[in-house]
């Protein structure tokens, strides 16, 4: 009998300024939707490091942690299977511009109020981000 897992993955809440980074998707699902910086936690890594690294990769940003926004573990929340995903506030390190790479066709800053449609589950964790810098932890 096959043991399933579902997959491991993070996503970056990464704000300056007010403004909320987000990735144009490469790939399906979601292609050509706005989403989260993020991906899939490589064996032996830890998932802060990984969430650096994803965001690293798909917006050119160096970062730095500051806040856990919570776990996201709905088995429907990417089509592919079951994941569930750690999320993160994050920092940008400096103030250089964002750009698109390896799974993201274009990378940039968004006012948190004028945000384009979002694929998977993403409204809902910025939503508890911004819950979060407003009020605190939960």
């Amino acid at each position: 009998m096959e043991y399933k897992s579902p997959k491991l993955t993070v996503d970056g809440v990464v704000i300056r300024n007010g403004k909320i980074l987000l990735i144009k998707r490469k790939n399906e699902p979601f292609k050509n939707r706005w989403a989260l910086p993020g991906g899939f936690v490589e064996y032996g890594e830890t998932v802060e490091s990984a969430v650096l690294r994803e965001v690293a990769e798909e917006t050119g940003l160096e970062t730095e942690i500051k806040h856990l926004v919570g776990v996201y573990s709905d088995p429907g929340r990417d089509p592919r299977g079951h994941t569930v995903s750690i999320a993160y506030i994050l920092s940008p390190k400096d103030e250089k511009e964002p750009s698109g790479g390896d799974d993201a066709s274009e990378a940039k800053f968004f006012d948190v109020n004028e945000l384009p449609p979002l694929a998977f589950d993403h409204d809902k964790i910025i939503k508890d981000a911004m819950h979060i810098l407003k009020h605190g932890m939960r």
